[in-house]
């Protein structure tokens, strides 16, 4: 690939690419955690009510991974697009998409209303809910990361900064309507008022991007478009970083699927309240915050591959102190448990969006870094219906840790045979 023109970097784009990303993540993914937060503490009741308790928790569950098995394919298709006529416009696609699967969802009826209808039309916006953010990750990093003529590890982190801004968005406001309500409004209705109020976010992110220029490497490398589909492209020219990225990438969301929505199930059958539960992953979502940008900038200095392999060791040996202290049933170690976690793991996934991005050319970066992202995202949607069946099967948490550990070593072992991208150029074949 040979370019036509060198890009032009503007500072005011720039910083408005950066915050039209950072939205449209906090968008995206307040909507797809607020359904696995959900999912962990009322659709078992509202959409598998007829169903054992346990049982129903693992249909959630199930329901919860059909969006992870979505992501793919949304990468796919966005990406296609992406990569021929430019990120800006896949992005306000895959923003209306969610916010308006989000806000059906806040109006599907239950179980005791339509039967088998209700669960049938709850996956079926799900998928959807898949799809768009399967499109929305990818292209907003390089919307932040293309924009950056330096310090990419620092502007596309706000990417990854907007995911737990998302969780502390709606779990603080899931927390709120569960505390506002009775136990049976709640259940009714109270449920219902965070996924009403995704159509204020989606119309407040898409006056933002609306305003956002098609990135400028992306305008510079006229030629960059590949006789072959992207997906075709990024198999035949990329497919070792393609696989290094998934190795890195899919322990790393096993563990974000655990903590996040796997272990709040499991606290609240052990005895813990749903506000308690959530309020400690509200807490616990502000550190992350903090853990994305810092350990991302970290990375522009040092390099992206000694941060994430740190961050891999203490991830793993935080996970095996994790389920010990929710089982003390205290809710302060429930708490640290989880804010702990939250920094820790970010140093392995929080610089994602610029290593990602470094690993394939423009006319294949929006395919190639999607579909890393959502192939390793389908660990979160695995990892609790995994484990609920596992523990529903009386296997113990000791085994649930281990099974995390292996992954870890994939993880480490993916990221040594990386070689370091930090200092690359977007702009180079």
């Amino acid at each position: 690939m040979t370019q036509t023109q060198q890009p032009s970097f503007s500072v005011t784009q720039r910083r408005r690419a950066v915050l039209s990303s950072f939205l449209g993540s906090v968008i995206e993914f307040y909507d797809f955690i607020l359904y696995a937060t959900a999912a962990a503490v009322v659709f078992n009741q509202v959409f598998f009510s007829s169903l054992d308790p346990l049982v129903g928790t693992v249909a959630a569950f199930g329901t919860l991974a059909t969006g992870y098995v979505a992501r793919p394919i949304g990468a796919i298709v966005f990406g296609h697009f992406g990569d021929r006529v430019g990120r800006k416009n896949m992005l306000i696609i895959s923003m209306t998409l969610m916010g308006v699967s989000s806000t059906l969802i806040g109006l599907l009826p239950t179980y005791a209303q339509v039967g088998a209808l209700a669960p049938v039309l709850l996956v079926f916006l799900r998928v959807m809910q898949g799809v768009a953010l399967g499109g929305e990750w990818g292209g907003a990093v390089l919307l932040s990361a293309e924009h950056a003529s330096s310090r990419r590890g620092l502007w596309a982190s706000f990417t990854n900064a907007g995911a737990p801004v998302g969780l502390l968005l709606s779990t603080g406001v899931l927390a709120a309507a569960a505390a506002l309500t009775s136990e049976e409004a709640f259940l009714a209705w109270g449920w219902r008022i965070p996924f009403l109020l995704s159509i204020v976010l989606l119309v407040i992110g898409l006056f933002v991007r609306l305003k956002v220029t098609e990135t400028p490497v992306f305008q510079a490398a006229a030629d960059a478009t590949p006789a072959r589909p992207p997906l075709l492209e990024v198999l035949r020219k990329h497919p070792r970083n393609l696989a290094l990225a998934v190795g890195i990438g899919f322990g790393a969301f096993v563990v974000q699927g655990t903590f996040t929505t796997f272990l709040t199930s499991y606290a609240v059958q052990s005895g813990f309240d749903r506000v308690s539960v959530l309020n400690a992953l509200t807490l616990s979502a502000v550190g992350a915050l903090v853990a994305i940008i810092g350990f991302s900038t970290l990375t522009d200095r040092v390099g992206r591959r000694p941060v994430v392999l740190a961050g891999i060791v203490a991830t793993t040996l935080w996970f095996f102190a994790l389920f010990p202290l929710v089982d003390t049933g205290s809710v302060a170690a429930l708490t640290v448990a989880l804010v702990v976690m939250h920094i820790v793991f970010n140093a392995w996934m929080g610089p994602s969006a610029a290593l990602y991005s470094e690993l394939f050319s423009t006319g294949t970066r929006y395919t190639g870094a999607s579909l890393a992202y959502q192939l390793s995202g389908l660990g979160a949607g695995l990892a609790p219906v995994t484990f609920a069946s596992m523990v529903a099967a009386g296997m113990g948490t000791m085994t649930i840790s281990i099974v995390v550990a292996v992954l870890a070593l994939i993880s480490a072992a993916s990221v040594l045979a990386l070689r370091e991208t930090s200092r690359d150029r977007l702009t180079d074949t």
